[in-house]
């Protein structure tokens, strides 16, 4: 019997995807969430001069496509969220009006800006204000660059909307600021949770742009009663969720005991641990960790890694030159291939950007003095054993701390379809990984909106029913020996 259904939008940097949530309870009582995916579509960056932009009315236009899908498939979402991919945002005139294309968050315009604004207030001071691990794509360095442009959107700019939060608006008509999407900007304080107007105003950033923060579990509002009658539809209730994908994927990790460790692993690698208030100390900046908010007013300390971005871009190059793998066949493939060969630093920056990602590693490997892999198998297990062995790094230094001694490790995404991957990083850390659920974004998402409407009393009984939903593949770890003795050549690298 289907108890509640709702509908989930999850974007991540390259496809975005629609999702049905039906919760079920069967005859003995016992409840189940059933997920189906309903509408996929591409998200493309697109190269304007010198500038990298998302194409957000593209992104808006399928997910009205996917509205009417749900409705034409017979199903009734009450509710619907959005979570994305995090520090980006779009500009709204003194008329509710879009002002240009967003830019992406791999756009150059953020080049070296970093050092300058450390420079100027000092990085541990930044860090006690922001808490964040110091990435060029923070939108506090966004801001900084279009101020040093002066750029005349900024001028214009009225009202500063991050992107779960904008195509919410261009549904709805209603302007909020989710928390878990304010964490990544670096200019809301992590202890204090409100913006911080001090640096803003020291760096020319309008701070009245912003709203104040809602969280995780909020109702919004409805659909707009244009978008319904444009796809003729009946009206369906906006709820946030962890807008920031990372948040909703550790949202329906399925852990049955605290404190625990994670890695959500998709594009970006994220390895983290959930703690009640933010970390934010000397040591906590030194090993570049950040602290994100979530759902239930937690704070995630994790780091952000390279993750498989660098084998998604080497994928891409392939497929172009004609020579077409997926994924599955790579990583049989990898399999085939010596270990530990040659390694890289996922984290270097030179893997950062797109384009001759292939070349890249090559040069690495040639500059570090290790063998260059020239295969495709070769260069696709050189990464995997170098994610791996990050894993382990990052997971190291949480222990280190939070004093916490963790008995595995959970991964969840789209990541650990890769099962040579989840073996790999449990070879690694030299415990259990337990991987699942694949769609843990979507999942996270629902679970939220189901708080809000209060089908679940809080997280705790939200994680119960994901556990209760998806199954979790355990990976044992093996051949502790060799591992050990690569990880410490391995740390030579970092």
């Amino acid at each position: 019997m289907v108890q509640t259904t709702v509908l989930a939008f999850d974007l991540g940097a390259s496809s975005g995807r629609a999702l049905i949530g039906r919760l079920m309870q069967t005859e003995g009582g016992e409840r189940k969430l059933e997920v189906e995916e309903i509408h996929r579509f591409p998200n493309v960056a697109v190269q304007v001069g010198r500038h990298l932009h998302w194409d957000i009315l593209r992104l808006l236009q399928e997910m009205k496509h996917a509205l009417r899908k749900a409705f034409q498939a017979g199903y009734q979402p009450i509710t619907f969220g959005v979570d994305t991919w995090g520090v980006d945002f779009g500009l709204l005139d003194a008329n509710g009006e879009l002002l240009g294309n967003p830019y992406h968050y791999r756009d150059p315009q953020t080049e070296g800006l970093i050092e300058e604004v450390s420079g100027r207030f000092g990085k541990e001071e930044l860090f006690r204000q922001g808490g964040l691990q110091f990435m060029p794509f923070n939108t506090v360095y966004q801001l900084y660059a279009m101020k040093k442009a002066a750029s005349p959107k900024l001028e214009a700019a009225k009202t500063l909307l991050l992107t779960p939060d904008l195509l919410v608006y261009l549904l709805t008509g209603q302007r909020v600021c989710e928390f878990s999407m304010a964490t990544t900007t670096q200019l809301l304080h992590p202890e204090s949770r409100q913006w911080n107007s001090d640096l803003m105003k020291q760096l020319g950033i309008p701070g009245e742009m912003f709203l104040n923060p809602i969280y995780p579990g909020t109702r919004i509002g409805p659909l707009s009663e244009e978008v319904c009658e444009e796809l003729g539809i009946p009206s369906v209730e906006a709820v946030a969720v962890a807008t920031h994908d990372t948040e909703s994927a550790v949202a329906a990790i399925p852990a049955k005991a605290e404190p625990f460790a994670y890695l959500v692993c998709g594009t970006w690698s994220l390895v983290g641990t959930e703690l009640d208030q933010p970390l934010l100390s000397e040591e906590a900046m030194a090993l570049e960790f950040s602290n994100e908010g979530g759902v239930g007013g937690k704070y995630q300390l994790l780091k952000n890694i390279m993750g498989l971005w660098i084998l998604q871009e080497c994928k891409r190059e392939w497929d172009e030159q004609g020579n077409v793998y997926s994924f599955a066949e790579l990583a049989v493939m990898a399999e085939q291939e010596e270990a530990f060969r040659s390694l890289i630093n996922p984290d270097d920056l030179r893997f950062f950007g797109p384009s001759n990602m292939t070349e890249k590693v090559r040069g690495y490997c040639r500059e570090t003095g290790q063998p260059v892999p020239m295969t495709e198998s070769a260069v696709a297990r050189c990464i995997m054993d170098s994610l791996a062995l990050k894993y382990r790094n990052a997971l190291e230094q949480i222990e280190k701390l939070t004093g916490e001694r963790y008995s595995g490790m959970h991964m969840v995404g789209g990541g650990i379809q890769n099962q040579l991957l989840c073996r790999l990083t449990a070879n690694a850390i030299g415990r259990p990984v337990w991987a699942g659920p694949v769609e843990a974004s979507a999942i996270g998402n629902m679970l939220a909106q189901f708080m809000a409407l209060g089908e679940c009393a809080d997280l705790e009984e939200a994680r119960q029913l994901s556990a209760a939903s998806f199954p979790v593949e355990v990976y044992e770890p093996s051949e502790l020996e060799v591992w050990n003795e690569t990880y410490e050549r391995f740390k030579q690298l970092l």
